[in-house]
């Protein structure tokens, strides 16, 4: 009997020692990000720090990618738990728009948060006398990463202005820094990106030698016709040697998780970005312009988490 007894003792024991070994699991979060020479990779360094201090059993990671359409495909197949995209790829990914890289509707993902919007900045050697975007035809020009949400954006701002790849002198899929070192080197004449303002590649470009930035006008804005495209500008200064304002499109920045992230790390996701926006800025001053009031968008469904969060803070109602 005393023996029945000590391995009932034991069996408890090793099934609470078990439980606790589930409980304790860790909470893998991978943030998903963009090239290393761009605004999302610091902000996502940023946050992957102040998870793994502040989520219990948080063991996170930052993936560099060729971001927006790189990383909501790597939500969807449960490669990531949270990922930085441009809006109007966002959309696209919802809906399932082949051409724009997701073959199918990514049904899996679901909303953190609305952050900062990207602005579209077209930069040339001045020696290249571009002063607007019918100056590009014939000159070499790159256009971003191949089908990234940057490519996608270039495509569709050169058709309401009226010309397409074929009227340049020389297309290259290349992101921000790869695009900086061949103007430097006088292997490009400018090229076309999507980033937040002061963004670190364009920033040694214009220290190092004389650039133009490239207006895009409202009405090739109003030519899109895509409701994510808004009027931007990149304000007066914002660059060595830019002393005027320069017209531009806005995208709002999203960042994304899926639905199989459990709703407490979604919740603490969305509740630690609004809690330590200082610290964000801190890791780049894109994330000034992060707000509350602007945080939910109707592109994709929130996540239930941060859905939470949103109705404890006032948000939604």
């Amino acid at each position: 009997m005393k023996l029945y007894k000590k391995l009932g003792v034991i069996g408890a024991a090793a099934i609470v020692s078990f439980s606790s070994a589930v409980w304790a699991a860790p909470t893998f979060i991978n943030v998903l990000t963009g090239g290393t020479s761009g605004i999302y990779y610091p902000l996502g360094v940023a946050l992957s720090q102040l998870y793994g201090n502040n989520i219990d059993g948080a063991k996170t990671s930052v993936q560099a990618t060729k971001a927006s359409v790189e990383n909501l495909n790597l939500l969807q197949a449960g490669r990531g738990e949270l990922g930085f995209a441009l809006g109007d790829s966002v959309a696209a990914a919802w809906k399932g728009d082949a051409e724009a890289g997701f073959k199918k509707p990514l049904n899996k993902l679901r909303l953190i948060a609305a952050v900062y919007p990207n602005y579209i900045q077209i930069v040339a050697n001045k020696d290249a006398n571009i002063k607007s975007l019918a100056d590009l035809k014939g000159k070499r020009v790159s256009v971003g990463a191949p089908k990234s949400g940057t490519e996608l954006n270039a495509r569709a701002i050169f058709a309401a202005a009226g010309l397409s790849y074929d009227d340049l002198g020389a297309v290259e899929y290349l992101p921000y820094a790869e695009s900086v070192e061949l103007i430097k080197n006088r292997q490009l004449d400018a090229t076309l990106q999507s980033s937040g303002l002061g963004m670190a590649a364009f920033r040694d470009l214009a220290s190092t030698m004389p650039v133009n930035f490239v207006p895009i006008p409202k009405e090739v804005i109003d030519r899109i016709g895509n409701a994510a495209f808004q009027p931007g500008v990149i304000p007066a200064g914002t660059y060595d040697g830019q002393d005027t304002d320069v017209d531009t499109i806005a995208i709002q920045n999203m960042l994304v998780s899926q639905k199989d992230v459990p709703d407490e790390v979604a919740y603490q996701m969305a509740k630690l970005i609004f809690e330590n926006l200082d610290y964000l800025r801190n890791a780049h001053a894109a994330a000034k312009a992060i707000s509350l009031e602007k945080a939910v968008s109707t592109a994709i469904p929130l996540h239930p988490g941060a859905e939470r969060y949103y109705k404890e803070v006032g948000v939604i109602k």
